[in-house]
């Protein structure tokens, strides 16, 4: 049984490193305030993978929760004592959440993706064919959540040929697994979604190839990237990585505080921070 939250408030902390310029104490800020929570505090603690266990084992009772970045959602994993069934199919987690004297893990991550897919093509509009960019960490939670979105078809654009550690993802999706070595722009023009998990420079000189779909690109600083800057420019829907990043929070702050997320106060308050005028985050430019 989860031990009592301390009537004075409790604390959560984002881990990562780097993590100064991580926007989940904004996020997470912003929902104490509008949620009414008083007492509440949400902090930076610069951490990697080693030093994770001792953070969050040494951490004091009044910490209800951690936000993990990278480099630490594989030893979060390996850290906690209990494991959604989610973190455990992904193969990571980005939250750490206290249960009496242990600690359970899980992954928003992948409701994060979900979240900007429902802006990108809508709740109830099927996915076909799927082009995933990258075969790394945030790879894993975007091909998840595709499968359970119940895509037709993924292909998974990457430098090396990682299937067999990605294929369990997808469950009985219909897989392709290619590399660079090939003109792009045929595949791009035929898929219904592309997500691009990488930095911009991995994609360098690419740009033009890929960007005829609507695009989840996962980067937000800077934005647009030249990948979302030319889906734009040939009138596709793209959204960003700020979009993610506030979805993947919600589910969060209610296993840290046991209260709804005041979603569109923590939404308001991120786009706020950083200066977008959009409010949704997502941008459009006309053929």
């Amino acid at each position: 049984m989860s031990t009592a939250i301390p009537a004075g408030g409790g604390k959560a902390a984002v881990l990562g490193s780097p993590v100064e310029h991580s926007l989940s104490p904004v996020l997470h800020g912003a929902g104490y305030e509008a949620a009414g929570l008083e007492g509440w505090t949400y902090e930076r603690i610069e951490c990697d993978a080693e030093q994770l266990p001792g953070i969050v084992g040494g951490a004091g009772e009044a910490y209800r929760g951690f936000s993990v970045t990278m480099p630490g959602k594989f030893a979060a994993l390996e850290f906690a004592d209990d494991v959604s069934e989610r973190a455990q199919a992904i193969g990571s987690a980005n939250t750490l959440v206290r249960d009496g004297d242990t600690w359970r893990a899980d992954n928003t991550d992948c409701e994060g993706i979900a979240g900007a897919l429902d802006e990108l093509v809508g709740k109830q509009t099927a996915i076909g064919h799927a082009l995933v960019i990258g075969g790394g960490g945030t790879a894993r939670p975007a091909l998840w959540s595709l499968a359970e979105r119940g895509a037709e078809k993924v292909t998974v654009l990457n430098r090396s040929d990682r299937s067999d550690e990605l294929l369990p993802l997808l469950g009985g999706v219909e897989a392709e697994f290619i590399d660079f070595n090939r003109d792009l722009e045929p595949l791009a023009m035929s898929v219904d979604l592309i997500i691009s998990t990488v930095p911009p420079a991995a994609i360098e000189g690419r740009e033009k190839e890929l960007g005829h779909a609507p695009l989840l690109d996962v980067i937000y600083n800077p934005w647009p990237t030249p990948l979302a800057t030319r889906a734009a420019s040939n009138g596709y829907l793209t959204v960003g990585g700020l979009v993610m990043l506030a979805c993947q929070s919600y589910s969060q702050f209610e296993q840290f505080t046991g209260v709804p997320a005041p979603r569109e106060e923590m939404r308001e308050a991120l786009f706020r921070h950083v200066g977008w005028v959009a409010p949704t985050g997502v941008t459009r430019k006309n053929r």
